[in-house]
């Protein structure tokens, strides 16, 4: 069934057909994360799912959370959390809510479902709450991020009486598909080499230039990606980053521009097209001849259910199927020197499999080895018309040629950071694709595009060191709002920035993470509880960040009197500097300042690290501390045995009330400085 949209009409999910019949087929109580009634059930005829997790009665308060995942998945994504504050059970239960999930309906060729089934799910719930707690209408709060934040606001933009707020977090623009991702991966291949000296130079006691050292293409593409967007502090983790979510975007982009791939080589304008560019120099179409199918033993087992995992950098995952048993390819002749592999496919060019496209692993020895990548699949059914004497081509040509697709996606001017493409008199430096493909693979994901235009209220949380939506995409749906909203959009929208925070939203993190960035999923968390108090006591909630962007950068105010938001800001020194070169088994004195902005809590604990370890195992001592609890200064003295460079980090955090037991909402941020150690 597919329902079209009237664009005059709001959908209020009252009288849909395909949601009038739904059904309990689980109704018992569990008692992890915490105690809570779970129903689990769907509408007959329909492929649409629902879990509900309901509190006891006296810990009930009349509302209900709704994540929104990125991708129609399983409606028990919650249950595989750990009781941490990831955990979204536990949140919803603690903020005296139940916790709401669904699939969106699950895959459908209708692109209005995702938002009917996630309405109709919530409107169902109501019902429930009533017959478990009696009559009343509970306040309902969406939250998602990343393609979830799409939806999140789609749901909001398109539905009426369903919703009473919403959450979006880490967020996209129409555009951001597959433009973010391209200048990202053009930016690693040509920088990989040179990401230790730009990241030293950015690190605090560095000589603050990032260029310095760069040749001239080298510098551009650095400048390019900046000004579309990337965050410079986030390429630490440029060697975890890889190709993000182009791994299920790149078919998407062939299927719809097929002739882009082919007019990259040969028309004048395309990087392609200039035989001395260093993308003809990295382009890979080596031919090899196939002497050995090496077929392994049979996988025994079933695949890992990824069904649950529904995290902003992981659900992508989700769309790759099971993996097969394939076969490694013996050739006779394999690419040698340095040779740019990234994102290369091997092409079959003869016998009975000719045609077939398989997404390349690596090379070993002589064997070239085949993966699930960038969103192409191989079956074993075709894999086994692989023989001996077959020629294959391994090609990297699709690879390099996306990697400058931003710069023929020119979109409207609202969209500022495509100026950098722009001539004296606005129009395109570069040639340009007749079809715009970031808004038609957002409108299929979400059903809309973002206008700005919803009813009830929102807070968007957007990360400063969003390395896959980049920042900047939060000012323009701001922008987008306020442009509807008008003299009513300080009563009915926030944006908070949170600094030294990714996108990923899981609190999981490596050591190298750990020792550059925070979980923004306490500011989240922060922000439904707040946004609760807006909708249903009309609370004011904390001001907005206020920021500039430049030149695509976010900029955000050093101090958090100034900056606002509901962050806590840290100025960290080592001898009353960022940098301090000291003697072995010199004290060097550490001293740091943390402030919490106006109105948005106290500081609860700071924690050191000083070996590069991540365990903040040692507690910041504070020996000043206000009388509102919203500055702390924490002093220390350390010294270092063993010589090198070291970057102390101090990690704290600051909560509403100041109650350092309640794991949700503890706001976290941190400050690093460097010690040479001569």
């Amino acid at each position: 069934m597919t329902i079209q949209k009237d664009d005059n009409k709001l959908y209020d999910g009252l009288n849909d057909p395909q949601f009038q019949h739904p059904y309990v087929d689980i109704d018992e109580w569990r008692d992890v994360p915490v105690r809570h009634r779970y129903i689990h059930g769907g509408f007959e005829g329909d492929e649409t799912r629902f879990s509900f997790y309901f509190p006891k009665k006296e810990s009930y308060e009349g509302r209900f959370f709704q994540p929104v995942s990125p991708v129609q998945g399983s409606e028990n994504a919650a249950q595989s959390l750990e009781e941490a504050v990831d955990n979204k059970i536990g949140f919803a239960i603690s903020s005296g809510g139940y916790l709401v999930e669904t699939n969106m309906g699950g895959p459908s060729d209708d692109i209005t479902k995702v938002y009917r089934a996630s309405a109709a799910v919530a409107l169902y719930s109501r019902v429930k709450a009533v017959e478990i707690y009696g009559p009343h209408r509970p306040y309902g709060y969406i939250y998602g991020g990343s393609g979830g934040g799409y939806k999140t606001i789609s749901f909001m933009e398109n539905t009426t009486g369903v919703w009473d707020g919403a959450v979006p977090f880490v967020i996209g623009s129409p555009v951001s598909i597959p433009n973010v991702f391209s200048a990202r991966i053009q930016a690693m291949r040509l920088l990989w080499n040179k990401f230790p000296q730009i990241l030293d130079a950015m690190e605090p006691g560095g000589n603050g230039d990032m260029y310095a050292g760069l040749n001239e293409e080298e510098r551009q593409v650095l400048d390019e990606v900046t000004r579309m967007g990337f965050p410079p502090k986030a390429w630490f983790v440029y060697q975890e980053i890889g190709d993000g979510a182009l791994t299920v975007l790149l078919p998407a982009v062939l299927q719809m521009d097929p002739s882009y791939f082919e007019d990259f080589w040969t028309v004048p304008g395309y990087q392609g097209a200039d035989p001395n560019s260093s993308v003809c120099r990295a382009r890979l179409q080596h031919r090899m001849v196939i002497t050995e199918v090496i077929w392994p033993r049979k996988h025994e087992g079933s695949a890992e259910d990824r069904s649950t995992n529904m995290g902003v950098d992981e659900a992508w995952k989700m769309l790759k199927e099971a993996e097969e048993t394939v076969p490694k390819l013996r050739v006779e002749t394999v690419p040698q020197g340095d040779v740019y592999l990234d994102g290369a496919f091997i092409r079959v060019v003869s016998g009975n499999a000719a045609g077939l496209k398989i997404p390349f692993g690596r090379i070993e020895g002589d064997i070239i080895t085949i993966e699930s990548s960038l969103g192409f699949y191989t079956t074993v059914q075709a894999l086994e018309q692989l023989q001996p004497g077959d020629e294959i081509i391994l090609d990297n040509s699709d690879y390099l040629a996306i990697q400058t697709y931003h710069r023929h996606q020119m979109p409207t001017p609202d969209f500022y950071v495509w100026d950098q493409f722009r001539n004296a008199d606005g129009d395109p430096i570069y040639p340009q694709r007749s079809f715009q493909v970031g808004p038609a693979i957002a409108f299929g994901g979400a059903g809309s595009l973002q206008s700005g235009k919803f009813e009830g209220k929102m807070i968007v949380v957007e990360a400063l060191m969003d390395e896959s939506a980049f920042p900047w995409q939060a000012d323009w749906y701001r922008t987008k709002v306020k442009e509807h909203l008008g003299e009513e959009f300080d009563n009915r929208f926030r944006l908070y920035f949170i600094d030294r925070a990714l996108h990923a939203d899981s609190s999981s993190q490596s050591t190298l993470q750990a020792l550059h960035y925070v979980s923004y999923i306490p500011a989240l968390n922060q922000a439904l509880r707040d946004l609760c108090a807006w909708v249903e006591r009309g609370g004011t909630p904390p001001s907005n960040t206020r920021y500039k962007v430049i030149d695509g950068q976010v900029i955000v105010p050093d101090n958090a009197t100034e900056r606002e938001g509901i962050q806590p800001v840290i100025t960290l020194s080592a001898n009353g500097k960022e940098r301090a070169e000291v003697s072995l088994q010199e004290a060097v004195t550490f001293r740091a300042e943390i402030e919490v902005p106006p109105g948005t809590g106290k500081v609860t604990f700071a924690k050191w690290d000083f070996y590069g370890e991540a365990t903040f195992e040692i507690e910041g001592k504070v020996i000043h501390l206000n009388n509102e609890g919203t500055r702390a200064v924490v002093e220390t003295t350390h010294s270092f045995s063993k010589p090198g460079t070291y970057f102390p980090v101090l990690r704290a955090a600051s909560q509403r009330e100041g109650n350092v037991q309640d794991i949700y909402t503890q706001i976290l941020n941190l400050s690093r400085v460097r010690v040479v150690v001569k």
